[in-house]
C-alpha cells in the first residue's frame, strides 16, 4: 500500500467544514474555516492545510478558541478599523478583518484594520487571495509565539509569523507573495517530526545552540532567521505591527497553540486593502503588471535553473493540478483527521490510493 492517499477536494471540503459543524460553529463560519484549510493543501502548504485541524478542535474542546466571537469591526479612523478577534478560530477572524479592510478602500481608497485577541490564522495568502480575487492590493502581517531569537540573541523572543502581499494583474499576472522570516516556516519542522523525516541543516539550532537535522531538537530550540539579522528585523516588524499596535500580545508574549494548553494566545494581526487603480487606471495596471510578469519569466535562467518564476507561480501551478487529481496526504498524517471523524460520529474522509483522473 502507497504512504500515499488522495482525497477529491470537494469531499476535503466537505469534511473538514462538517468537524467544525460538529463543533457547534454555523455552516458560514465552517465553510470559510474549511476553503482556508483546504487551498492551503491545494497550493501546496501541507503545514496550515487539513492536517491541522486537530490542533484547532483540540483547543475548540479546551474552551481556548471561542465558537461564536462577536467580530464586530470598531471604525477608529473613516479609512481604519480596530477588530476584536475575541479568541475566534483564526481563520473567521482573519476573513472578517480582510473583508472589512475591502469595504473600507472602497470608499477611502485603502482600509487598515488591527486585530487583537486572535488565534492561529493558517496560510497568510488566503487573506491576500481574497482581496486579489476581490480586485484589490492587499498586505497581512501576523506575529506568533517564540521561535528565534533577536539577532546576536540566543534565547527564543520573537515568531515566526508571516509577511504577505499581494496585487491584482489578470490572468497569469497576479502577484502573491507568502514570506516567513526564518529559513523554513516552523510548520515544516513539525512536519518533518511527524513523518519521521530529518530536516535539512540551517533551518534551526538545538536547546545548547548546535546545528541540527533532527526536528525534535529543532522545535526544542531556536529557528534560524532568514537572511540574518534581515529576517530577524522582518520578525520585530511582524511583532510590532500585528502585536504591538493593535493591543495583541508581543514581545514574546504570544501563546504556543501546540504547548500551553492553559491559556488562548492573543495573536495580532494586520491588514491592508488597497485599491489599486488610485495612480494608474484598471487597465493601465493590468498591462503594466503582465509587462512586469512577462520580462520576469523571460528572464534567462541561471545555471541547473530551469525556469524563472513570479512569487505565487509555484502555488498557483499546484493548485490548477490538484484541483483535479485530488489533494494528496500521507497516510499516517490523515489518520489524526480520521480519528476526529470517529469522535464526531461522523463518516471518515474519503480517500483513494491513486490520483484522479
Amino acid at each position: 500500500m502507497s504512504n500515499i492517499v488522495y482525497a477529491k477536494v470537494d469531499d476535503a471540503r466537505a469534511f473538514a467544514a462538517s468537524l467544525l459543524r460538529a463543533h457547534e460553529f454555523s455552516e458560514d463560519d465552517a465553510n470559510i474555516a474549511a476553503r482556508c484549510l483546504i487551498r492551503a493543501d491545494l497550493r501546496g502548504v501541507e503545514t496550515h492545510g487539513m492536517l491541522r485541524l486537530p490542533i484547532y478542535l483540540d483547543r475548540i474542546r479546551r474552551g481556548l478558541v471561542a465558537v461564536h466571537p462577536p467580530l464586530r469591526p470598531r471604525r477608529v479612523m473613516p479609512a481604519a478599523s480596530h477588530l476584536d478577534g475575541g479568541n475566534g478560530l483564526g481563520f473567521v477572524v482573519g476573513t472578517r478583518a480582510m473583508t472589512e479592510a475591502v469595504e473600507i478602500a472602497r470608499t477611502q481608497g485603502i482600509g487598515w484594520v488591527a486585530v487583537n485577541h486572535g488565534t492561529h490564522f493558517g496560510m497568510a495568502a488566503n487573506y491576500i487571495l481574497q482581496a486579489v480575487e476581490a480586485g484589490y492590493a492587499a498586505l497581512v502581517f501576523t506575529n506568533a509565539s517564540r521561535a528565534l531569537p533577536p539577532w546576536g540573541g540566543r534565547d527564543a523572543l520573537l515568531g515566526t509569523g508571516p509577511m504577505a502581499a499581494g496585487v491584482p494583474g489578470g490572468e497569469g499576472a497576479d502577484f502573491v507573495f507568502d514570506m516567513s522570516p526564518t529559513v523554513a516556516a516552523r510548520g515544516k519542522i513539525r512536519l518533518a517530526l511527524k513523518r519521521g523525516e530529518s530536516i535539512p541543516e540551517g533551518y534551526a539550532l538545538d536547546a545548547d545552540g548546535r546545528p541540527t537535522t533532527d526536528p525534535a531538537a529543532a522545535l526544542a530550540g531556536i529557528m534560524l532567521p532568514l537572511g540574518g539579522a534581515k529576517g530577524s528585523g522582518i520578525a520585530i516588524m511582524m511583532d510590532i505591527f500585528a502585536g504591538v499596535l493593535s493591543g495583541a500580545a508581543f514581545g514574546g508574549d504570544v501563546r504556543d497553540q501546540n504547548k500551553d494548553f492553559e491559556n488562548p494566545q492573543d495573536v495580532g494581526h494586520f491588514f491592508v486593502a488597497l485599491k489599486p487603480d488610485l495612480f494608474v487606471s484598471r487597465d493601465e495596471l493590468k498591462a503594466r503588471m503582465h509587462t512586469l510578469t512577462s520580462r520576469i519569466h523571460s528572464a534567462t535562467p541561471a545555471a541547473g535553473v530551469k525556469e524563472v518564476l513570479m512569487p505565487g507561480d509555484p502555488e498557483a501551478r499546484l493548485e490548477k493540478a490538484r484541483l483535479v487529481s485530488g489533494i494528496p496526504y500521507g497516510v499516517n498524517e490523515v489518520d489524526d483527521v480520521q480519528k476526529e471523524a470517529v469522535r464526531a460520529g461522523l463518516p471518515p474522509l474519503a480517500v483513494s490510493e491513486s490520483p484522479h483522473a
